[in-house]
């Protein structure tokens, strides 16, 4: 990789990554999966990435359940049911790093030894128009995605 990972000081997940790092991570190893943890509504109207070029599928598992935002009871479970082993790499991303960090914490808590946060996230911070997907993330990065 190009540049390394943040350490997270505490611990309690196993780093933090860049959109790119993400994807570098993605090409090189075979057990490395991608989870986004946002909404159906922001896979649906915002997009997801395309791991296409790579054989590979985004894994869509919401954190929290729209529209109450509780945290999803069933998200190692579904997790389980996509194939996501405990030993597999997990790279979690949302709109801009807050739930997948959350995500990352709670599987490192549940015995998963590599779960990263995607800190930028899909559409990364605001700009100055108060506009995301410019300045930071997986689209302004100009890694492959879809709209659905």
């Amino acid at each position: 990789m190009t540049d390394a990972p943040i350490q997270h000081k505490h611990a309690d997940y196993a780093g933090d990554l860049s959109p790119n790092q993400a994807w570098e991570r993605l090409c090189a190893e075979p057990n490395a999966k991608l989870v986004d943890v946002r909404t159906q509504a922001e896979w649906s109207f915002v997009g997801v990435p395309d791991l296409a070029t790579l054989g590979k599928q985004v894994l869509l598992v919401s954190w929290q359940v729209f529209p109450s935002m509780a945290r999803n009871d069933a998200f190692a479970d579904q997790l389980a049911a996509h194939g996501v082993k405990k030993d597999d790499t997990v790279l979690l991303l949302c709109r801009s790093g807050v739930r997948s960090k959350a995500a990352a914490e709670y599987l490192t808590g549940v015995g998963y030894g590599s779960a990263w946060n995607v800190s930028e996230g899909f559409e990364g911070p605001h700009d100055a128009a108060k506009h995301r997907g410019v300045t930071a993330g997986w689209k302004a990065d100009g890694l492959p995605w879809a709209q659905g």
